[in-house]
């Protein structure tokens, strides 16, 4: 047996190793636009150029045409598009939105400067969404994905380890859902500034993440015993974190990891916080589905978890319950 032991504990340990490293390492080499939505705004005659040019970037770029800069930045602000160009008589003008990604801000500024360097110009800039001055690089939010996932899986185990079942267990998670949502928000925002929209809906982003994560890990567990701790955990951490795109944006990820994370919870959780705290709630929808459908499967799960267990527990023969009582 412990030789058993020995073996699995060498060969898991290298797989796993070799299953964070391409999680991690491959979405991060392979970092480029693919589809960004991108806006051109201006008369058609003078916008078809600049299209032209955008498009050499073959698959980078999806084109969105705006009449103009107003538009474009109603565009920008309702999250339809990350930047646009306006095509103006005396250059071309870039607007973006560094609170969508600043990775994203920097990328635009680069390919547009070069087409208007390579045409003889210079672009102007204009941050239409820009990150809080506290927090000009947007780590504080790309970080703040990682802790919520923890809080979920250590709330979710917890609640799996002290033998809570039943509506008793839907209520820790609840309670402790709620509980990290304010701590949250009061971090973030009413402390450390990096936040700047609604305080009560960033606490209920921050609760609703939590409780994503903390329900699937108990409800899994209730169904499967303790492995379905593990199996979360793993795909929260080795797929959610490395897919969420809360670092650069969805659309910088390699085809399919950029979709498949904004499927977990820590990729629909960085999404869904962006929208509620610089954009007034823009594209929140997807991500608020996401997160209450895996909140509200889990939660089901832990109810018929207990459930079934309880059911087994009433149709167990006589003679074999009598046998269990006198041992």
């Amino acid at each position: 047996m412990s030789t058993r032991r020995t073996i699995a504990v060498v060969v898991l340990v290298p797989l796993l190793a070799a299953l964070a490293l391409w999680a991690f390492a491959w979405p991060a080499a392979r970092t480029a636009p693919r589809d960004l939505p991108l806006g051109v705004a201006g008369p058609a005659a003078a916008t078809a150029q600049m299209e032209k040019q955008l498009r050499q970037h073959e698959g980078a770029f999806e084109i969105h045409r705006y009449a103009d800069e107003a538009a474009a930045r109603t565009a920008i602000e309702d999250r339809t598009v990350y930047g646009a160009v306006l095509v103006t008589a005396q250059g071309p003008e870039l607007l973006t939105a560094s609170a969508a990604s600043p990775v994203v801000a920097q990328l635009l500024q680069q390919a547009v400067g070069r087409q208007a360097a390579a045409s003889g110009t210079g672009v102007r800039t204009v941050d239409v969404v820009p990150t809080p001055a506290s927090d000009p690089r947007g780590a504080t939010l790309s970080s703040s994905v990682l802790p919520l996932a923890l809080a979920g899986i250590i709330a979710g185990a917890m609640v799996t380890l002290h033998g809570l079942r039943g509506f008793r267990a839907v209520t820790a998670l609840v309670v402790s859902a709620a509980l990290v949502g304010v701590v949250g928000a009061a971090l973030a925002h009413s402390w450390l500034g990096v936040l700047t929209g609604n305080w009560w809906a960033e606490a209920g982003t921050f609760a609703l993440s939590s409780l994503a994560v903390s329900a699937a890990v108990a409800g899994l567990a209730a169904l499967v015993g303790y492995a379905g701790i593990g199996a979360v955990a793993l795909v929260v951490m080795f797929l959610g974190n490395p897919f969420s795109g809360a670092a650069s944006a969805p659309q910088l990820l390699p085809d399919p990891v950029g979709r498949i994370g904004q499927w977990l919870p820590p990729g629909a959780s960085a999404t869904l916080l962006r929208s509620v705290s610089f954009f007034d709630g823009a594209t929140a929808t997807g991500p608020v589905l996401t997160l209450t459908w895996w909140a509200a499967l889990g939660l089901g799960a832990v109810i018929l978890g207990n459930a079934l267990k309880t059911r087994a527990k009433g149709t167990t023969p006589a003679g074999e319950r009598e046998l269990t009582s006198v041992g």
